[in-house]
């Protein structure tokens, strides 16, 4: 049964880490749609599907960002009590150690369940259907934006193409039209047109590459500012079009799931697996970071401790990304580095928080 002070906590928690995350979301969405125009403007994947990718990588990126949003909003919170002396007030009512944990177990229970589904879950889902998407995305037509019955220019090929039908799946096509320019070695201009009675589009071997397939129709070739053309009857005529650009954000590794990832005996999967098995218990480790660090006095500027709070944050994530690039190059075949330097601060977190609430011995009077 909770009491009204363990209420009271668990408002002001939830609210400030429900705020947080807000905050790490809009500021992380930004970054991530730079991230995701730029792969478009590349070539990697169409338009059409930029939201749906962003919008996943989000999700993927909430391993990392809510050990973050939970260490911040507890600094946050617990900072403003004390600045206000309402920590000050409460403990001289009698409010001893087991007034903070217990609340902050019941936020550190919720925080460790929500991060290990991102991270061994919901994350490697939301990365598998994110390439999926892409994969899907490049084999159709459609995404590069044909529509039946309109001109549309042909992605990155310089020309236009017309159809009058076009499947739902964007694969197949009815009565087509191509003109494209080339420029030849001499400098001149030439003028290709296709037609073909219907066509289909499809990829190579290693789906790198698109084509699309006209049957039974005219080919023409016309030399701007010149009185000579050639055309040629054929029964097949394929046109490639811009090759997909692959993803250099990619990696299979991180896609997989936990089962297939213990079954997988490289340096890379040992190194995933460490990264997801350590971040609940990054978690817990920032979580009891932040009791003692959020102690200040009404006096300390406001946000002093959030910036040392930071730094120390990505201080630790470089140690644990450290830790993770020598598993994954198979300097390390195990991953108890990085459990116990998370063990580590765990137990100076608690053994700070612990030496605020031991009753200070009074000091003998000089003779």
């Amino acid at each position: 049964m909770l009491s009204i002070l363990d209420r009271y906590f668990l408002r002001e928690l939830g609210q400030t880490v429900g705020a947080t995350v807000i905050v790490l979301l809009v500021i992380m969405a930004g970054t991530s749609f730079a991230h995701v125009l730029e792969q478009v403007a590349k070539g990697s994947f169409p338009a059409s599907v930029m939201f749906q990718v962003l919008g996943l990588n989000m999700v993927d990126s909430l391993s990392t960002m809510l050990p973050l949003a939970g260490f911040l909003g507890v600094l946050q919170s617990f900072g403003r009590m004390y600045r206000e002396s309402e920590m000050h007030v409460l403990a001289s009512s009698g409010m001893g150690m087991g007034g903070l944990l217990r609340p902050m177990s019941i936020i550190a229970v919720l925080m460790i369940a929500a991060v290990s589904t991102v991270a061994m879950w919901l994350g490697p889902l939301a990365s598998h259907t994110s390439d999926n998407l892409v994969a899907a995305a490049n084999r159709s037509i459609i995404a590069a934006g044909l529509d039946a019955g309109r001109f549309t220019e042909l992605p990155g090929k310089g020309g236009i193409i017309l159809v009058d039908y076009l499947s739902r799946d964007g694969q197949k096509l009815g009565n087509t039209f191509i003109a494209q320019e080339r420029t030849n070695k001499d400098g001149s201009l030439t003028m290709k047109m296709a037609t073909g009675k219907n066509g289909h589009l499809y990829s190579n071997s290693d789906s790198s590459n698109r084509y699309l397939a006209l049957n039974t129709g005219w080919q023409y070739e016309i030399q701007l500012g010149a009185d000579n053309w050639r055309r040629m009857r054929y029964v097949r005529n394929d046109n490639a079009l811009s090759a997909i650009q692959s993803d250099d954000e990619t990696d299979p590794i991180h896609n997989l799931g936990m089962i297939d990832l213990i079954k997988n005996p490289t340096p890379d999967a040992r190194a995933e697996f460490a990264w997801r098995t350590v971040v609940p218990m990054m978690t817990l480790a920032l979580l009891m970071l932040a009791m003692p660090l959020s102690r200040q006095t009404p006096r300390e500027p406001r946000y002093g401790r959030i910036l040392i709070a930071v730094l120390g944050f990505f201080l630790y994530y470089n140690l644990l990304a450290l830790c993770r690039g020598q598993l994954a190059k198979g300097h390390w075949h195990h991953p108890w580095p990085m459990w116990l330097l998370s063990l580590a601060l765990f137990v100076i977190a608690a053994n700070a928080f612990r030496n605020h609430y031991v009753a200070r011995k009074p000091r003998k009077p000089s003779a």
